[in-house]
C-alpha cells in the first residue's frame, strides 16, 4: 500500500480510503449494512493490508456507525496515531429545528457528539457533507476554524456542491484568516465524470485532494459483464436510478469496456474500475464501501494494479457529457 499526501497537507493517507457507512445498525439505516461483529473481519483485513485512511459521517445509522467505527479502530490499531479519522456534518441526526444543517450551533453540537461516539479528542478530518442554503458561508466557515483551533479536528474538508459554492467557501476562509479545506469528497467514477468541468480543476489549482465517494457507481462497475440482478443494496436503492440513469450517457458501452479489459487482465471488473480512478492524477484516495471481504480484496489490488495509458483512455472514451447530479 503506498501513502500520499491529502492535497497540499503535510497528512499522508492510504491509498484506498474505508468507508464505514457499510457498518452500524440495519435496523436503523437498511438491512445491508453490517453489524459491528459481521463488520469485524472486513475492517481487519483492510488494516492488515495497509488502509488506515477511514471515512463515516453523523448521519450514517444516526450515529451507530460512529460507535461501530471508534471501537473496530480502538481494538484494531495499537494506537490513535496509526490511522486518519475521518467524519461528516450537515444532514439531520434528530428532529429538532437545529439538529441539522451548517449553523454554528448545530456543527458545535454535532462535533462534539460525533467524538463521544467515536471514543476520541479529536477527529483528523472533519467534512461538511453537502452546502447549506440556509446558512451564511462566513458563519459555517467561522464555527469550522473554531472547531480546529480547539483542538477537535486537524484539518477540514468537504463534499458534494458546485464548483463556485467550494470556490466562495474557499475565499471566505483566506478573506478571514480562517482554516480553508484541503479535500473534496465528490461523485466521481467511470459513469459519472461531471466533476471534471469545474471541480477538479479547481482543485488542481487550488492544491485539495480528491476522495471520491461511490467510486464504483454503486456496484455497477464492479458487476460490468455480469447479468443484471439486484443485490441486497440495490434492490433497496432509489438513488442508482437517478444517479445512474441508463443508456443515452453510453453506460451501456463503459460497462463493456471495463467488463472487456478485466477478461484480458483475468482481474474482476471492480479492480479495473478501481485502478482507472487511482490513475487520475488529482485522486488522493477513493472510498471504498465493502460488505464481503472481496471487496477489500479488490480494493487492495487496485491499488496496485497499473493500467496503460491506451487502457486508461479506452475505458474513458465512450463517456459522453450529461446533467450534473449529486
Amino acid at each position: 500500500m503506498d501513502y500520499v499526501r491529502l492535497g497540499t497537507t503535510g497528512l499522508k493517507v492510504s491509498r484506498i480510503c474505508l468507508g464505514m457507512m457499510s457498518y452500524g445498525d440495519p435496523a436503523k439505516w437498511s438491512n445491508w449494512v453490517l453489524s459491528e461483529e459481521q463488520a469485524e473481519p472486513i475492517v481487519r483485513k483492510a488494516a492488515e493490508g495497509g488502509v488506515t485512511f477511514f471515512d463515516t459521517a453523523d448521519v450514517y445509522s444516526f450515529g451507530i456507525s460512529e460507535e461501530v467505527t471508534g471501537r473496530l479502530l480502538r481494538k484494531i490499531f495499537p494506537s490513535r496515531d496509526d490511522y486518519v479519522l475521518a467524519t461528516k456534518v450537515y444532514f439531520p441526526v434528530g428532529r429538532g429545528a437545529n439538529d441539522k444543517g451548517l449553523s454554528r450551533k448545530h456543527i458545535m453540537t454535532a462535533i462534539d457528539n460525533s467524538l463521544r461516539r467515536l471514543g476520541t479528542d479529536h477527529v483528523d478530518l472533519y467534512q461538511i457533507h453537502r452546502w447549506d442554503d440556509e446558512t451564511p458561508i462566513e458563519e459555517t466557515m467561522e464555527a469550522l476554524h473554531d472547531v480546529v483551533r480547539a483542538g477537535k479536528a486537524r484539518y477540514l474538508g468537504a463534499s458534494t456542491m458546485y464548483a463556485w459554492q467550494f470556490a466562495k467557501a474557499q475565499h471566505v476562509a483566506d478573506k478571514n484568516g480562517w482554516t480553508r479545506f484541503v479535500s473534496m469528497q465528490n461523485h466521481y467514477n467511470l459513469l459519472y465524470r461531471e466533476e471534471e468541468r469545474e471541480m477538479i480543476p479547481l482543485c488542481a489549482d487550488q492544491g485539495v485532494g480528491l476522495i471520491p465517494w461511490s467510486p464504483l457507481a454503486r456496484g455497477l462497475l464492479a458487476r460490468a459483464g455480469s447479468p443484471a440482478q439486484d443485490t441486497t443494496r440495490s434492490g433497496e436503492d432509489d438513488r442508482i436510478q437517478a444517479l445512474y440513469s441508463g443508456e443515452e450517457d453510453n453506460d451501456r458501452l463503459i460497462l463493456d469496456r471495463v467488463a472487456e479489459l478485466a477478461r484480458e487482465r483475468g482481474v474482476p471488473p471492480a479492480q479495473i474500475a478501481l485502478a482507472w480512478l487511482l490513475h487520475r492524477p488529482q485522486v488522493t484516495a477513493p472510498i471504498v464501501g465493502a460488505t464481503k471481504e472481496r471487496h477489500i480484496e479488490d480494493a487492495l489490488a487496485a491499488a496496485e494494479l497499473s493500467l496503460s495509458d491506451e487502457e486508461v483512455a479506452a475505458l474513458a472514451e465512450p463517456y459522453r457529457p450529461h446533467a450534473v447530479r449529486h
